[in-house]
């Protein structure tokens, strides 16, 4: 899919102008926002402070500069070795990447798949009668549960509250919906978002990744197959993000007793997290 994200918006802004329009639009990286101004338990989140984005691989010229004048310092790259290969993310020399490869355990996780690209055909065979919803569901209930993921994300938490770290931090997979969206929705749930608001963010997904789905939605009819079954599997849905939340429930119970239980995080780091990511005084940018 790497090779469609040149495809994407044109860059308007290299910073969100209101608290309600939190993207930051680049041409070369597509599904880039501020998870900043959402409303949580004690104020809103920090703005300027965490992004969410598809991959930085295609990241290239003002863009460059854009991601910097944001001061990303730290990237957490939640991709694959396979999706890293040829592809790693172009950044300002100033930004570390630190890689957590969430599904290291399920290689053929259906999050990780890059098989559209190169046999669609193939692809769509494997997808049909509701089978690619199903794995998208299954694949999100990895994401809460699966060793590697459990390491994955613990490693991120701990890594957003070192006090060495400085500046902004972004976390991405490749189109960044699926275990970004999981990174995500865990932060805005351990912060006190409401479960509809962190729903929203999820959805924002579909509207952010238009103009690279369309592009891979033709290039697949090109192949001759329907592009209508591959659409479910190239945006998010309800019913991934209940998956996701049904899997945290059973296993572990509320989204505290997952961080504790399941990413072995202690009260004070959790503490610690919502402190530095929370703003009491409204969308204002970070230091």
């Amino acid at each position: 899919m790497n090779d469609q994200f040149g495809n994407g918006t044109h860059k308007e802004s290299a910073m969100p102008t209101h608290p309600l329009d939190r993207r930051v639009l680049l041409k070369t990286a597509p599904n880039f926002r501020d998870l900043g101004g959402i409303p949580v338990a004690d104020g809103t989140v920090r703005a300027g402070a965490l992004y969410r984005s598809a991959t930085l691989a295609k990241l290239d010229g003002d863009d460059v500069a854009a991601v910097a004048d944001l001061n990303v310092r730290t990237v957490y790259d939640l991709r694959t070795a396979a999706e890293r290969d040829g592809a790693l993310d172009n950044l300002p020399d100033s930004t570390r990447t630190v890689w957590l490869d969430v599904l290291a355990d399920n290689a053929q996780n259906a999050a990780a798949t890059g098989l559209l690209m190169t046999d669609p055909v193939a692809y769509a065979e494997t997808i049909s009668d509701g089978r690619g919803i199903a794995q998208m569901e299954e694949a999100n209930r990895n994401f809460v549960t699966l060793p590697s993921a459990l390491d994955a994300y613990r490693a991120f938490y701990l890594d957003l509250i070192d006090e060495k770290r400085t500046g902004a931090a972004l976390f991405h997979c490749t189109t960044g919906k699926d275990r970004t969206g999981w990174a995500a929705t865990s932060f805005l749930l351990l912060l006190g978002a409401d479960e509809a608001d962190v729903r929203a963010d999820y959805l924002e997904t579909n509207t952010d990744l238009a103009p690279m789905t369309e592009s891979i939605l033709d290039f697949a009819a090109s192949k001759g197959v329907d592009g209508e079954l591959l659409r479910p599997l190239l945006g998010v849905r309800d019913s991934y993000f209940d998956a996701a939340l049904d899997e945290m429930r059973t296993q572990f119970g509320a989204v505290e007793d997952y961080a504790i239980n399941g990413l072995k995080l202690t009260a004070e780091q959790i503490a610690a997290l919502r402190e530095r990511f929370t703003s009491r005084s409204g969308f204002v940018s970070a230091t």
